[in-house]
């Protein structure tokens, strides 16, 4: 592994190779901060000009804007409960809460250092397990997926406030948006009612960015404006106290482990990894009580998986050829353009092209690292722009960023339909993230039970007879009573003292 290291760093570091690694982590940290734009909409405009560079260098350009989005996305989330991408609309909760009591400076810095711990670990799990990892992940069947699916959504209503209950129904909620659009496997329409632009679902950006961004400013219409940060934004303020940052290494850990872990699975990916590790944290956290009223961990451990599993997921790309996502797919494209075969031989006949992509990655999570402390000051100082000038601002990127995904002015309206949306929620102190996470994971799992039944002939018994599915369905039983059972236990401890005071 050290040898490979070596080669792909004395690619890297070449100076055409670490020039184009700057210019892609620059751009995608941009436009992760501008709500709703995304890599995938960058990595489209860029792909051509790629043609005219090395396979090499244009790979580390475009995983540059990929992974620099990841950075970029949590800015907006913690200063104003706006999600640059997806995968950061967990941080919202959090990180929002830290910049209404005046620690935006050490939310930013916390997330820029957790990101880079977690896309260091993705990296090293990278050089070190790439072929492993990849052959575990053939292991998965559609049903592992489709119980690794029910799990998250299981584990999803641990991300409400108060009653578990609640973030159930956001979950069911989320699920039956999810299922809008054309079926897979019948190829008929399902609830569009008449409306074509809803053939490819109900939008995730639109739904994210109503949620949590246009919900927020209706929410704050009229509410004046918050107390700007005073004075000039030094290191010391940016830095979290000594027992903030005891706090926050574990949950750096165990997000980077979850993010490792989904980032190997084609399919899942950073949004699903940052939504798990932060109901992981609302369950093992030193400071559980207390999330989402503005601590580290529900910082730390979704950036550190969301960062992780950016990284990670270049595995089943590179070694199998299977792109987990979207964006994943652009990059495969991108290789076959130039020639390059991905799939297990690609690190036996393109070495320097693989290792050298390995080692960008870090030398690109350190430039963004260096790169973002400093700028902290300056993101900080947008909270001092009053809000009549700030939040019609935001409503144009919004809206821009949106549109720009499909070009569609229905897009538009389900923009502000989820906005209207997001005020009733919060009206009625029902979590939003939930909602979010059945929308994303609900068609995945939907795909994988129906692919599971065909595959088995209708036999249920396929979703606990496998090894791996058979762990997973122990887990969603684990869960279920960890929620059930404590409850009944206070029932039951209350009914006999009702009792004994009746009598």
């Amino acid at each position: 592994m050290i040898d490979n290291l070596l080669l792909g760093f004395q690619v890297a570091l070449s100076w055409e190779t670490l020039m184009f690694c700057f210019a892609g982590v620059s751009i995608g940290m941009f436009i992760g901060v501008l709500p709703g734009v995304g890599p995938l909409a960058a990595i489209s405009m860029l792909l051509p000009l790629t043609y005219y560079i090395s396979p090499t260098d244009a790979l580390v350009m475009l995983a540059g804007i990929y992974y620099g989005a990841q950075y970029g996305g949590s800015v907006a989330s913690i200063l104003m409960r706006l999600p640059g991408t997806a995968s950061s609309a967990v941080v919202c909760m959090d990180g929002y809460e830290m910049t209404k009591n005046g620690r935006a400076g050490a939310a930013l810095f916390l997330s820029a250092v957790a990101s880079f711990i977690g896309g260091s670990i993705g990296i090293l799990l990278m050089a070190g397990f790439a072929p492993v990892l990849a052959e575990f992940a053939l292991k998965f069947g559609s049903q592992e997926y489709f119980l690794l699916m029910a799990l998250g959504l299981v584990a999803a209503s641990t991300l409400s406030e108060g009653s578990a209950v609640r973030g159930l129904a956001m979950v069911v909620l989320g699920v039956l948006l999810g299922i809008v659009g054309l079926d897979i496997t019948s190829g008929s329409m399902r609830f569009v009612y008449g409306q074509f632009e809803l053939m490819d679902g109900v939008s995730l950006v639109a739904s994210a960015m109503g949620l949590f961004g246009l919900g927020e400013i209706i929410t704050n219409i009229g509410q004046g404006n918050r107390p700007a940060p005073s004075g000039k934004v030094t290191l010391r303020s940016m830095v979290p106290s000594k027992q903030e940052l005891r706090d926050s290494l574990p949950a750096i850990w165990r997000g980077s482990a979850i993010g490792s872990f989904f980032g190997t699975l084609p399919g899942t990916g950073s949004t699903i990894a940052s939504f798990f590790s932060y109901a992981t944290e609302k369950k093992v956290a030193r400071n559980r009580d207390r999330i989402g009223q503005g601590i580290v961990e529900g910082i730390a451990g979704p950036e550190a998986a969301n960062n992780s599993a950016a990284q990670t997921a270049f595995i089943p790309t590179l070694t199998l050829g299977v792109p987990g996502d979207a964006v994943m797919a652009l990059l495969l494209g991108a290789m076959i353009v130039h020639g390059v075969t991905p799939g297990p031989q690609m690190l036996a006949e393109t070495p320097e092209m693989f290792w050298g992509l390995v080692a960008s990655f870090w030398l690109g999570n350190l430039i963004l690292l260096i790169f973002n402390i400093p700028m902290i000051g300056l993101w900080v100082s947008m909270l001092r722009i009053p809000y009549r000038l700030l939040y019609p601002a935001i409503l144009v990127l919004v809206v821009i960023g949106t549109y720009s995904i499909r070009y569609s002015i229905f897009d538009i309206y389900q923009l502000l339909g989820f906005g209207v949306l997001g005020y009733v929620l919060r009206l009625l102190s029902f979590p939003a993230a939930p909602l979010v996470l059945g929308l994303v994971l609900g068609p995945l799992m939907e795909e994988n039970f129906r692919r599971s039944l065909m595959l088995s002939d209708g036999d249920f018994s396929t979703f606990v007879t496998r090894p791996i599915s058979g762990v997973l369905f122990g887990c969603i039983v684990l869960v279920f009573l960890v929620q059930i059972v404590p409850p009944l236990l206070r029932l039951m401890r209350k009914t006999p003292q009702n009792s004994s005071k009746e009598a």
